[in-house]
């Protein structure tokens, strides 16, 4: 039987800040005689909020009182109160989530809205998130061909690469419409301190306190999207390159080229909508223009994409409800765990002996930009493992967790198939009295979903688990 939940998204942005509430749709997939599978079979957006632009106080940092107005001002709107939403998540993304005070009001707003999903997403994760709402990722595994989404928000630009559904890699560059910033009285107020390199280097004007020079922010543009350009393989590489980098750009070499692309963000909106130049007090309307006009856009197969600048709210959470059984292994003094971002391995990755150990690390580094977290490690496995299958995939886990294991965080590892307790034991024996571990079977995690793991139940046997998913569609 079908069950419904309401869910809430909000986006706090460099540029925006906005809510979505939603319909979630569950039931249990199972035949009576099996496990529990609940999973969602429907999604239906019943309300959007007006878009505000993101407030930031006298200290530039996120003013959450006002957010909080915001919030309780859509509330109004949409006739609902906080006791009605059962589910849902609050995401910062872009510059917003480099203010010191992100995780505050990320934790501040947890408990005003609600107890769910609540995350400060860094670079990779907010590229995943975008990737996902705006389609792309969809595409890529009803196509079964090669993605890459390019968000284009304020303060950053999101790259995603999927493929039939894997993510392959994320980037990111410091180019947004809200690099360059004009006031009310049609004076540039703001230029980001790398654009003022790019405007000194090429001998340009532009300043703060003088009116924009429609050229030169053209000239600022087309630097933007010669590097956006380079960032899939595409063109002469800019001298800029590395310095529009925010963290990593993608690793080009281990995929196919890229030819499919699409765009989501506030810039993409500005692609469709004819808007005067400054509208939002940024270049935005016109980087969008000029982005249609480009060969990065006219020049590859751009993909129709199912949200632009809602692309990352409309991952407003979902709970689907999971029960790992009898196969399981875990520290009862782990238990319970809330709010553990999952980092997931396609069978492929998972195959790949050499190389897992260093994936491992680096997605766990997607979690972990700022403060140390703990991430669940999610795995296919096998149907009928082997003794050295699981001594290969446990020794991967125990050297590619090292900055877990160095952070004293129990070790979280998630399999679909039946083989946790067997892992687990394997992976305790190496793991010795270091860190606590929970290793749990019969569940499904993705990328981008969080997890908690409650009190075990059937006299131990049982671990109720929820995976809460980032619902796009």
């Amino acid at each position: 039987m079908a069950e419904r939940l309401l869910s809430i998204g909000i986006d706090i942005g460099t540029s925006t800040t906005q809510m979505i509430l939603s319909i979630i749709t569950f039931e249990n997939m199972a035949s009576s005689f099996t496990v529990p599978r609940v999973v969602i079979t429907d999604k239906e957006v019943i309300y959007k909020s007006d878009i505000i632009i993101t407030p930031i106080d006298a200290q530039n940092r996120i003013d959450s009182l006002k957010i909080q107005e915001f919030i309780v001002r859509e509330y109004k709107k949409a006739d609902i109160h906080k006791e009605d939403i059962q589910t849902g998540a609050v995401i910062i993304t872009g510059e917003s989530a480099r203010k010191e005070n992100a995780k505050n009001v990320a934790d501040a707003l947890s408990g005003f809205v609600g107890d769910f999903v609540v995350a400060t997403a860094g670079p990779d994760l907010e590229s995943i998130i975008a990737g996902k709402g705006s389609g792309a990722y969809s595409y890529s595994l009803e196509h079964h061909n090669l993605v890459a989404n390019l968000d284009i928000g304020g303060g950053t630009t999101n790259i995603v690469v999927f493929r039939d559904g894997d993510i392959l890699d994320t980037g990111c560059f410091d180019i947004g419409g809200r690099q360059i910033k004009v006031d009310e009285e049609g004076k540039v107020s703001y230029i980001a301190p790398k654009v003022k390199k790019m405007i000194d280097s090429e001998g340009l004007s532009l300043k703060e306190g003088d009116a924009p020079n429609l050229n030169e922010i053209y000239a600022v543009i087309d630097i933007f999207i010669q590097v956006l350009s380079n960032a899939i393989g595409q063109g002469k590489k800019s001298k800029y390159y590395d310095l529009l980098i925010t963290n990593k750009g993608l690793s080009l070499d281990n995929y196919d080229k890229i030819t499919h692309i699409s765009f989501s963000g506030g810039v993409a909106d500005c692609i469709k909508n004819n808007l005067s130049p400054y509208q939002y007090g940024d270049i935005g309307p016109i980087f969008g223009k000029r982005l249609k006009a480009s060969s990065l856009y006219q020049d590859n197969d751009v993909i129709k994409t199912a949200e632009t600048i809602r692309a990352t709210v409309v991952g407003a959470g979902s709970h689907t409800m999971d029960i790992s059984g009898s196969t399981i292994a875990y520290d009862k003094d782990a238990i319970p765990l809330k709010n553990l971002p999952v980092v997931s391995f396609s069978i492929a990755e998972a195959n790949d002996q050499e190389k897992l150990p260093a994936l491992i690390k680096e997605k766990i580094l997607w979690h972990n930009s700022d403060d140390p977290q703990n991430c669940a490690l999610s795995f296919v496995g096998y149907q009928n493992p082997t003794y050295q299958n699981i001594m290969n995939l446990g020794d991967a886990i125990y050297e590619g967790s090292q900055f877990l294991r160095e952070e004293g965080f129990p070790i979280v590892v998630v399999v679909e198939n039946d083989m946790a307790k067997s892992l687990g034991h394997y992976l305790k024996a190496k793991l010795k009295e270091e860190n606590y571990l929970i290793c749990i079977d019969r569940v499904i995690a993705e990328n981008g979903d969080y997890i908690d793991i409650g009190e075990p139940i059937a006299n131990g046997e049982v671990l109720p688990v929820v995976v809460k998913t980032l619902v796009f569609s």
